[in-house]
């Protein structure tokens, strides 16, 4: 199956490359062949299964890991992502109190390292392929997010905040930019938590 390097994991792209390899060993064979050598399509099946899942690690595994329980492990960065955002209009101060306070007793395990992300964590969970259209969030906005975070709107509170004036950066994964608006805002505003590793 031909991939490039840091290409996410397709399913049903997996399963057509399985198809179209199957196929062609099937057309190779006779059908007196085909009768002969019937009991190997078990043993072909299995072990295009066995490429496939082989390749997940370096493909969908290979950046980020869902701990199943409401988290997303980020290796290349050393953090961990909640998988979805507060679900609501929330705006800078409350996002901050949320992401410390709120959101750790909605997870099993205890950790009290919850922050705001930086603009450059948020940036990194950018999807940069040009033929990824991303997908649609509750509130209509069409996000370019890694898969594994799921946002319920486009524009997320970053920890930067201005220290002369009451603002704070926002990264918009609809139109993919950055800028300041004031912390009092809230309309289509989330919070994502994370936190580092180590």
């Amino acid at each position: 199956m031909d991939r490039k390097p840091g290409q996410e994991f397709s399913p049903s792209a997996a399963m057509k490359w399985i198809d179209a390899v199957l196929g062609q060993h099937l057309k190779q064979l006779s059908r007196k062949e085909g009768k002969m050598f019937g009991h190997l399509l078990p043993r072909l099946a299995i072990t295009a299964f066995a490429i496939l899942f082989s390749m997940i690690p370096t493909t969908a595994g290979e950046r980020f890991t869902d701990n199943g329980d409401g988290t997303v492990t980020d290796h290349e960065f050393g953090l961990m992502w909640s998988k979805t955002d507060n679900n609501g209009d929330i705006n800078w101060l409350q996002a901050e109190k949320w992401v410390k306070y709120t959101f750790p007793l909605t997870i099993e395990k205890n950790y009290n390292n919850w922050r705001l992300p930086t603009l450059k964590e948020l940036e990194s969970l950018e999807v940069k392929d040009t033929q990824d259209n991303g997908y649609e969030t509750d509130c209509g906005q069409r996000v370019k997010v890694t898969p594994q975070i799921r946002l319920s709107c486009g524009w997320v509170w970053t920890s930067e905040e201005d220290p002369r004036a009451p603002t704070a950066r926002i990264f918009n994964f609809d139109n993919v930019y950055h800028y300041t608006v004031r912390k009092s805002q809230n309309r289509g505003y989330r919070a994502l938590p994370v936190r580092d590793l180590e």
